[in-house]
């Protein structure tokens, strides 16, 4: 990889096959509603390429059988391909020449760059026609951040040192599957049906299809035209799976043509249209011409960088940017209007199936204190989902509300039954449905956001029926030991994930892991605070609503007091019973096998378990020191009844680090949060590895299955929140920066309390506040020794301590 301008872009220099699914989902370009993979348009999906479109939220379930059992899977579906733009070149002597596929020549020149400002993609080729003579090719494309349902692709050709004529055949191709993630080949993967094609007036052809189950309508139409030649001929020609426009092009020495391909893109789920196909022709058809397209969609990008740019020197700073480009594709103030929670791998691959996990824990954060419209959207997607919650709840023989391990369509539990272990071959039952702390996560995502923005309505509205069903939920699942006095959670799943059930056990899950009881006591605390905060008539009209009987919150005070916290040999425990489990041989397992961040892999093909080891997959303990700060941390144990000391903490932190394998993108992440104030000088190579996870790939070809997306945002997040220790609290902003060499220089805008542009800086040891003119009124700064307030144009300058 090399750099032009190394702020802005990525380039790639030179093809090669094996990195094409890394390439294409970190060029994926995006805009809230869709996005499509940064495939190359002339080829088809195979072992090196794979495109994909994805609009958020289009899901479909269907039925497979594995391993002898019918199981139902629920699948963000890869839409009609709208790229298809292929070429062959017309020799004067003899037939038309093969249609031309970047596997089949040597290039002369080939890159790739990934331009994040403008949210482009450009890939610049030149190769030798053994017939005719060089062509060098020029393509931009870009999915529209003004207009959410326009995508466009420009192809320029120049024919270097001949003259002769070039066929060019622009389609829509729905003749696909969702085949981007190996290890889901056995599973039923077609998911569209009743294909038609057509063709409306001279440029454009059209698509629509539905998906087989839940019949969503999917609409495609591309308008394609030529600008600098005359072509010599055009067809229009549907066929049963593919819309198609061929173009028999002249081309004249050193002479560009110029072939513009505009899509559009619409669902039956979208508001204010009559049908998708009508709407898809409509816009494709009468969309501006290619430059004024990239005039509104770049002045869109340059206010989504003004809102929300993050400044860091450096290669650091390039990473962050990239981070935050992929965010904003796949969660945009577009995403404020529909339905969608947040896909774990984005809108970049079908990993994961495209489900909504806890992912949001890490996102929303910084959405909060830039796009709080996009954190209110996600919210209400939780929300909607609430009612399936309680019946899932009921289902069980609880009260309150259950959320889902993985979220789709409707919030009903969409976690697998069984997985694939990859290198045994053997499908294995699926505990993880068993992490109910996604309840806690939800409940956490709400309180945040209301505490960055101000949002009473929503707190005391839908907010408030998620956290006291959330609460419900825990005090009714906490059972009392009357033997200790505490209360238990038992039979759930933490963090962790490699640990579903104590060896040889016959029940799954674990009891009191240690993260879902404290994260549950904070639950229950907040609901106990926010039903006291009330107005007697928003108190009344909540019970009314949530059906809540006026004595449960009595007991949600007892139990977010005594639940237990199991400790072993000076360390909290991550669940009962861990201290008792095996130490595993690291160094042995790290000799032989050399990566072991997926162990529980390499376990079972021995036919071994995890389950009887102290190793973990990512923190899982650590977690509730990225959730709280040390002093909320320390308030939070005490309530339950523990003293949580400095020394304590540091002695886990060092415990769960030398037994934890991080096989999840997100463990370096909460690792450096944690250890930037716990151990610093260890911080950095942990906060390097969560920045450097997608690019390059470090857990060895996930990354071409989608990006991560919660430990992008959640990198953002540690320079906005982790090294500054910035809350939201108080009605004022609380700093507790902590110096980080390798960061230790940064600024990035804030949207706090509904006003932009509040300014945030650091550096040689100061740190700024910058109030803009716009507010009406100043903001309150605390720092750990003092409180400043700061008007409106004036910039505050605070020296922070030494070391």
């Amino acid at each position: 990889m090399r750099t032009a301008n190394p702020e802005w872009t990525w380039e790639y220099e030179g093809y090669d096959p094996a990195a094409e699914r890394l390439r294409e989902s970190l060029c994926t370009l995006g805009n809230g509603y869709f996005a499509t993979r940064g495939a190359v348009p002339e080829s088809a999906a195979g072992l090196v390429h794979y495109p994909g479109t994805y609009a958020a939220g289009c899901y479909n379930r269907l039925e497979s059988t594995v391993a002898g059992r019918t199981v139902v899977n629920e699948d963000l579906v890869n839409l009609p391909n709208w790229l298809p733009l292929r070429f062959r070149i017309h020799s004067a002597e003899g037939p038309p020449g093969q249609w031309f596929t970047p596997d089949s020549h040597s290039f002369l020149h080939y890159r790739h760059t990934l331009d994040l400002r403008r949210g482009t993609l450009t890939r610049t080729f030149r190769y030798r026609d053994g017939r005719a003579g060089v062509l060098g090719v020029e393509q931009i494309r870009a999915v529209h951040m003004a207009d959410p349902h326009l995508a466009v692709l420009r192809t320029v050709f120049t024919a270097e040192d001949w003259s002769g004529e070039i066929e060019v055949e622009s389609a829509i191709d729905g003749d696909v599957l969702n085949g981007n993630v190996h290890r889901y080949r056995s599973l039923s993967r077609n998911h569209l049906a009743h294909v038609q094609t057509g063709t409306e007036e001279s440029e454009t052809v059209w698509l629509g299809c539905r998906t087989n189950s839940s019949d969503v309508g999917i609409a495609m139409a591309a308008r394609t035209v030529v600008s600098g030649g005359r072509p010599a001929s055009s067809l229009l020609h549907p066929a049963r799976h593919r819309a198609v426009r061929r173009l028999v092009i002249p081309l004249a020495p050193g002479v560009p043509v110029v072939v513009d391909k505009t899509a559009a893109l619409h669902t039956s789920r979208d508001r204010a249209i009559g049908d998708p196909l009508g709407a898809a022709v409509d816009r494709a058809s009468t969309a501006a011409d290619f430059d004024a397209l990239m005039a509104g969609h770049t002045t869109a990008w340059a206010q989504l960088w003004r809102h929300a740019d993050i400044r860091v020197p450096g290669q650091a700073g390039r990473v962050l940017r990239l981070h935050l480009f992929h965010v904003l594709q796949t969660l945009s103030p577009h995403t404020a209007d529909l339905d969608v929670g947040v896909p774990a791998r984005g809108l970049h691959g079908e990993a994961y199936r495209g489900h909504v996990f806890w992912d949001e824990l890490f996102v929303l954060p910084y959405l909060n204190l830039h796009f709080p419209e996009v954190s209110r959207a996600l919210l209400d997607y939780r929300h909607r989902r609430l009612p399936r919650a309680c019946r899932a709840a009921r289902e069980t023989g609880r009260a309150g509300a259950m959320y889902p391990w993985q979220s789709g369509s409707d919030g009903r539990e969409e976690t697998q039954q069984l997985h694939l272990n990859p290198r045994s071959g053997r499908w294995l039952p699926d505990r993880t449905r068993l992490q109910h702390h996604v309840g806690s996560a939800i409940a956490y995502n709400v309180w945040r956001y209301c505490e960055a923005t101000g949002d009473t309505e929503f707190l005391h509205t839908k907010g408030a029926e998620m956290v006291l069903q959330i609460a419900r939920f825990w005090a009714d699942t906490a059972a009392l030991d009357p033997g200790t006095g505490r209360y238990r959670i038992r039979g759930v799943v933490g963090p962790d994930e490699y640990h579903d059930g104590y060896p040889g056990a016959e029940r799954p899950g674990l009891d009191d892991n240690a993260y879902t009881n404290v994260t549950a006591a904070w639950v229950l605390g907040r609901a106990v605070d926010l039903v006291g905060r009330l107005p007697a008539w928003r108190r009344r009209e909540l019970f009314e609503r949530v059906e809540l009987d006026v004595d449960e919150p009595a007991r949600w005070e007892e139990v977010s007091r005594r639940l237990r916290v199991p400790h072993h040999r000076g360390v909290i425990s991550q669940f009962d019973g861990y201290g008792d489990l095996a130490e595993l041989d690291w160094d042995g397992y790290r000799e032989r096998y050399g990566d072991i961040r997926r162990l529980d892999r390499i376990l079972e093909a021995e036919g071994d378990t995890v389950n009887r080891y102290q190793a973990s997959k990512q923190a899982d303990v650590l977690m509730l020191g990225y959730l709280f700060s040390p002093a909320e941390l320390r308030q939070l144990f005490g309530r339950l009844g523990y003293d949580l000391d400095d020394r304590l903490w540091h002695r886990t932190v060092d415990y769960y680090l030398r037994r934890t394998s991080h096989g999840s993108t997100l463990s370096g992440l909460v690792h450096g949060w944690v250890l930037a104030r716990v151990r610093r000088a260890d911080a950095w190579s942990y906060c390097r590895e969560a920045l450097e996870a997608d690019i390059a790939d470090i857990q060895g070809g996930t990354t071409g299955e989608g990006v991560h997306l919660g430990a992008m945002a959640g990198t953002l997040d540690l320079v906005q929140r982790g090294l500054t220790g910035l809350e939201t609290r108080e009605n004022a902003l609380w700093l507790d920066p902590v110096p980080l060499p390798a960061l230790s220089e940064y600024g990035f805008p804030l949207r706090y309390r509904g006003h932009w542009g509040v300014g945030v800086r650091l550096r040689s040891g100061q740190l700024e506040i910058a109030v803009p003119e716009s507010r009406e009124s100043p903001i309150r700064v605390v720092l750990t020794d003092q409180a400043v307030t700061v008007a409106p144009g004036e910039t505050c300058t605070l020296v922070l301590p030494a070391g």
